[in-house]
């Protein structure tokens, strides 16, 4: 059960990136991003991974130590767990980062390797994003026509 729940998690959450990255412009890709029930399919996962690793998990994540963590994170069900906890954290900031981006009017063809970035190594794209932000917001208050009523 647990290597089933860990290969569905990829599976629920890619649908979405692909929509974001391959087609950015799409209406429905838009659609579908604005609503934040598309991070649900990899919480659900999380919390049913979660649920029966609670006693182990709890103490773990409330007194945490590299080696016991360790070692629970070498076992599948660890493994899936944090699969599943990335996956979802990882589409909630995508998804943002994406809204931004469109609210921004940022390249599709900028947008794209941030997102990707973000998929694989999310600490990384993070920041980047915030970067590309930052520069897209001040180019379009810079080029903005200010009109007097």
């Amino acid at each position: 059960m647990t290597a089933l729940l860990f290969d569905l998690t990829f599976l629920v959450a890619a649908p979405f990136w692909a929509l974001m990255i391959l087609a950015p412009k799409w209406s429905w890709t838009r659609r579908i991003a604005e609503s934040y029930l598309i991070v649900l399919p990899p919480a659900l996962i999380y919390i049913v991974l979660l649920v029966p690793e609670l006693s182990t998990v709890l103490p773990l994540v409330t007194r945490p130590e590299l080696g016991p963590l360790a070692e629970y994170l070498a076992t599948p069900a660890g493994t899936a767990l944090v699969w599943a906890h990335m996956l979802a954290w990882d589409l909630f900031v995508g998804r943002w980062m994406y809204l931004e981006g469109r609210r921004l009017d940022v390249h599709p063809l900028v947008m794209a390797p941030v997102l990707v970035i973000t998929i694989l190594l999310a600490p990384v794209g993070l920041p980047l994003f915030l970067i590309v932000r930052k520069v897209c917001d001040r180019t379009n208050r810079g080029t903005a026509v200010v009109t007097h009523q």
